[in-house]
């Protein structure tokens, strides 16, 4: 829902910025800088609902052809490895923002760090939401697509 809320935000973003550029010649120099730090967060939490509903790239036409002995052991191995993904994400994002934390964006006023927290927070949605597939399969349960 934060995804939808915030590409709505961009949407209106930009109307914002065509409106004054186009009708009054005169462009806010903000509405572009939010537009592009707001599609950063959209991209982020879509990956992370991507990683929930296993949206992902996956390898299930070679996962399809195993015995099932091997077929939950792929899976398992794959949301480990994407859980992988998702904590070396985190933790780069959180080393980036913490670096630039301290300089400022020209046209919002925000810290650049801000640009590097959707990391943080996608990556810890992955992990989470891997980790809840993982324990999933070993209960032998699916997990349900969050838009059903």
């Amino acid at each position: 829902m934060l995804a939808v809320v915030g590409l709505i935000a961009v949407v209106l973003s930009v109307q914002f910025q065509v409106v004054g550029r186009y009708l009054f010649n005169d462009t806010p120099t903000w509405a572009e800088a939010l537009a592009m730090l707001l599609v950063l967060y959209v991209t982020a939490l879509g990956v992370a609902v991507g990683v929930r509903d296993a949206g992902h790239i996956g390898l299930e036409s070679l996962i399809a052809l195993l015995p099932e002995a091997w077929r939950r052991r792929f899976e398992l191995l794959i949301h480990a490895l994407v859980a992988l993904f998702g904590a070396l994400m985190a933790d780069s994002g959180w080393q980036w923002a913490t670096l630039k934390w301290d300089e400022r964006k020209p046209m919002l006023g925000l810290p650049e760090g801000v640009d590097y927290l959707p990391l943080v927070i996608a990556g810890a949605l992955i992990v989470l939401f891997s980790i809840e597939h993982i324990v999933a399969l070993l209960r032998g349960v699916e997990v349900k697509p969050a838009w059903n």
